[in-house]
């Protein structure tokens, strides 16, 4: 029963942290500042959004996706952030316990939650996260026990090199940029937290899901064969998978070819 609650609190707990993640979803490509004002505000009608309708997903629900001052629609993804949050501090949680490892996996996955609304939205991958995440996860390599400085430092330099290596490739045979500097500088942060065998699945998997995802959405749009396919989110999804599964997948594959 007292698992349970600690459970029950640790989910409530990411769902807050959700909802902040949320702010800086809105505010960082925007350029505000995700401290001041500190209270949320609606972005149609800027009204003060109270507490009480501040609450996560519940608020939502109570008011029928819909801003009590103004009446316009809530969008969806504001309890769905909330809600993924609140499963991924529930997740790291039961992986790790409490411990540094938890809350260190944790922030950096709320990290790269933001990260992947804003690539979805604006197709930018926000410098202010990535650059100080960088020298942030180069130091988490001396608390976490799975990771050496070595590794991180191998890491940071194959995640960021390697994408800096495809993208000048692809621009001489192009000659237009086919990698965003966000993106190289994302996978060095990754590269940096998960060493270098997290690298190499990161890229692995964001790969197949990138081009699962790509030709879809080319086969539905029919008339553009170049719509812009954000990368984040995918190598998002690399990191994160390679967190909760990455060592037991490799080592089940490598046996496989045995």
């Amino acid at each position: 029963m007292f698992n349970h609650l600690i459970e029950i609190i640790i989910f409530i707990f990411g769902m807050c942290v959700g909802s902040f993640a949320n702010v800086c979803i809105y505010r960082l490509p925007l350029s505000q500042s995700i401290i001041s004002p500190a209270r949320s505000f609606c972005p149609n009608c800027k009204a003060i959004i109270r507490f009480y309708d501040n609450i996560p997903v519940l608020s939502y629900l109570w008011l029928k996706a819909r801003c009590r001052h103004c009446s316009q629609p809530i969008p969806f993804r504001y309890p769905l952030v909330e809600m993924i949050c609140g499963s991924f501090a529930l997740c790291t949680f039961l992986k790790f316990g409490f411990s540094f490892e938890c809350l260190i996996y944790f922030v950096f996955i709320t990290s790269l939650v933001i990260i992947t609304f804003i690539d979805i939205d604006h197709q930018i991958i926000p410098d202010i996260i990535t650059l100080p995440g960088i020298p942030i996860s180069f130091l988490a390599s001396f608390v976490l026990p799975s990771l050496t400085y070595k590794d991180s430092l191998l890491g940071l330099l194959a995640g960021g090199g390697s994408l800096l290596i495809v993208g000048w490739i692809y621009y001489l045979i192009k000659k237009v940029e086919g990698m965003g500097g966000g993106d190289i500088k994302l996978l060095a942060m990754i590269g940096a937290i998960l060493g270098w065998k997290g690298v190499l699945f990161t890229i692995f998997i964001a790969s197949v899901t990138g081009t699962l995802v790509g030709i879809i959405i080319i086969m539905r749009s029919q008339k553009d064969m170049k719509v812009p396919v954000p990368f984040g989110p995918f190598l998002s999804i690399g990191a994160i998978t390679y967190i909760f599964f990455g060592p037991s997948l490799m080592s089940w594959y490598i046996n496989l070819l045995r």
